[in-house]
């Protein structure tokens, strides 16, 4: 009898734990806003979310350097010019 009855708590217990466990991460936030992640889906978008977030910051410097460089351009800025080419250089993914 004792032995059913421990068998059962710990059933209850287990049952208990599962149905309490925070979802794998924050589905309504977008990527920028999301700040907890749990078990192998949450560690899986975690990694789309970085990646998403550090081609976002090379996509985002890199229009910012070419519109520096139109304003050098027009400015007739030399120096400036080979500097904001060289952010594109670093910053701007290929386009093939």
């Amino acid at each position: 009898m004792f032995n059913k009855c421990i068998s059962l708590f710990l059933l209850a217990l287990l049952t208990a734990c599962g149905a309490t466990q925070p979802p794998p991460y924050q589905k309504e936030r977008p990527p920028e806003a999301r700040d907890q992640y749990s078990g192998a889906e949450g560690l899986k978008q975690q990694q789309q979310d970085q990646t998403y977030l550090m081609n976002k910051e090379l996509a985002d410097k890199c229009t910012a350097a070419k519109i520096d460089l139109a304003m050098a351009e027009q400015e007739k800025n030399t120096s400036e010019i080979h500097q904001q080419i060289e952010l594109i250089n670093s910053n701007c993914l290929s386009e093939d």
